[in-house]
């Protein structure tokens, strides 16, 4: 295989290299308020554009097939939001036993309980021939438990207090539901 398709085929690796070489040498482009406004190009356009590209490359059929792959979804999630949280908590104590700041561990660790982003998930899977279909569905889905999952895994993970604090988190939000989903939000209207 010739230079030329190398880079043909490796062009997203080899994008995000530069990238990050370029990141090194002139960071403040990139940085908050910086010319290519982060704020506002990652958090909305970058995103939008993904899975609006994702969208109309997918046929209807391959994303109803993906969803039907309910053990693939299943160890997709337990995955990322189980086993890699453990994971990472297990070399958290290892390394806790050196001298690296425990700062930097506890921040190791409140990555690991978030799900994965979903750009890079989508993209990546699209860059090696994976099922794409699946990939958007895990992520968005991942996403969604995120919001439950995350600030549980967060609370037994980081917290010193862990379990009591979550308990009572746990039951002020069944009296209380942040949104109007629940037995209060039926009472009260």
């Amino acid at each position: 295989m010739g230079l030329l398709a190398t880079i043909r085929k490796e062009w997203f690796i080899i994008g995000i290299v530069l990238v990050i070489l370029s990141a090194k040498v002139e960071p403040s482009f990139g940085a908050k308020g910086g010319p290519l406004k982060p704020e506002i190009t990652i958090s909305y356009l970058a995103v939008s554009l993904i899975f609006f590209n994702s969208g109309l490359s997918l046929k209807t059929e391959e994303l109803t097939s993906a969803l039907l792959h309910v053990r693939l979804h299943l160890f997709v999630q337990s995955f990322t939001l189980v086993f890699f949280p453990l994971t990472i908590w297990l070399l958290v104590r290892v390394l806790a036993l050196t001298t690296i700041d425990q700062w930097l561990l506890r921040g190791l660790q409140t990555v690991s309980c978030m799900p994965p982003p979903v750009s890079s998930a989508v993209i990546l899977t699209k860059a090696v021939g994976g099922n794409e279909a699946a990939a958007i569905f895990n992520s968005a889905f991942g996403s969604f438990l995120g919001i439950m999952v995350t600030p549980t895994l967060l609370l037994l993970f980081v917290s010193v207090a862990g379990i009591g604090v979550l308990t009572l988190k746990y039951r002020s939000w069944a009296r209380h539901p942040p949104c109007p989903l629940g037995p209060s939000s039926l009472s009260s209207s």
